[in-house]
């Protein structure tokens, strides 16, 4: 059986591991207050050329999602976000437990949001009655596997200055966005151009973990208090820093995710060659086939997958094919030879 269903069903690169039993008898001080998440978050600082910034560590993107929303917020304040992000589709209702509602804007076929989709939110709340929208929220690499150009970040994030609006980038899938061929954004233009933003840790090599960055100031006061009350802070907090020193030490982090956007890359082209269609074209570790009903039901004995979403047609339906480190050419090429055999 092939897994393509997503990239965190193995466990860690081996040098992550590695790291992690090399440093497990150390007796580090507990809570990131430990030598380990300080040179962590040094590397990170270096790398967005951004030394004012407060880096934070966290343990999975939905508890960093709903505790930075949560802190940067005033309580009438909401965020807005594409219909597609991941904070609407497939958290739970974890921000709005915290009581922030989502403003959600259309994103379309790439799930990305636009300055005019966002003054267009704005201006339907524009009521004392209502929330207020106080922060938007957009992903990248997208929910659909695409990228945000450095214009289109560029011109966000001028609307959201425009109009008082902070600016929070989910970097779940960071690595695969920045290592992509079709990128034109660098850390150092993220931590120029959002207020906060976190690199992702859990879907790309580390056992789990992610790191904050906050680079507006104003946000960083009190922060690991409100952290900590909101199940944020990890007691053994060392396990975080070691596998971020490690991640960032020599590249190893882009490394991966390289690789990963090139073997999803090989995939799509083989589907494409095959005649199966897409959803989207994706650039980065996330792929979308439109199949069939019936071959999707013969593919869930050769593959792994998650359903995505109705195909436009009556009998079309969007499945995802995601790559990891851990995903190897033998794989697609055997998955694709396999394949055909289905067709």
């Amino acid at each position: 059986m092939y897994n393509f269903r997503n990239d965190y069903s193995q466990g860690a690169h081996p040098r992550v591991l590695e790291a992690l039993a090399a440093t497990n008898l150390e007796g580090n001080i507990g809570y990131g207050e430990d030598p380990h998440c300080a040179r962590a978050a040094q590397l990170i600082r270096d790398l967005c050329q951004a030394p004012q910034a407060d880096v934070q560590f966290l343990i999975g993107g939905t508890q960093t999602n709903f505790i930075a929303i949560c802190a940067f917020l005033r309580p009438w304040e909401g965020v807005i976000c594409a219909d597609t992000g991941h904070i609407n589709g497939h958290e739970s209702g974890a921000v709005e437990a915290t009581g922030h509602k989502l403003i959600t804007v259309p994103g379309g076929l790439e799930g990305k949001l636009t300055p005019a989709g966002i003054r267009q939110a704005v201006q339907a709340l524009d009521n004392p009655h209502v929330v207020n929208p106080g922060l938007v929220y957009i992903t990248d690499a997208t929910e659909n596997g695409t990228l945000y150009t450095l214009a289109e970040l560029e011109a966000i994030s001028a609307c959201c200055r425009e109009l008082g609006l902070l600016l929070f980038l989910d970097g779940a899938r960071l690595g695969c966005a920045l290592a992509s061929p079709a990128n034109d954004v660098t850390l150092p233009d993220l931590a120029r151009l959002t207020d906060a933003f976190y690199i992702g840790g859990t879907k790309n090599g580390a056992l789990m973990g992610e790191a904050l960055v906050l680079c507006n100031p104003a946000l960083q006061p009190h922060f690991f208090t409100l952290k900590k009350q909101r199940g944020g802070v990890l007691a053994k907090g060392w396990l975080l820093g070691v596998q971020f020193e490690e991640l960032f030490r020599d590249g190893l982090y882009f490394d991966m995710a390289s690789h990963a956007n090139e073997m999803a890359a090989r995939l799509q082209d083989g589907l494409r060659a095959l005649g199966i269609p897409l959803y989207v074209e994706s650039s980065t570790n996330q792929i979308f086939p439109v199949v069939s009903g019936a071959l999707r039901e013969r593919l869930r004995g050769l593959v792994q997958f998650e359903d995505w979403c109705p195909g436009e047609g009556a009998d079309e339906h969007v499945i995802r094919f995601v790559a990891s480190f851990a995903t190897s050419e033998q794989e697609v090429q055997g998955f694709l030879r396999d394949l055909v055999g289905l067709l």
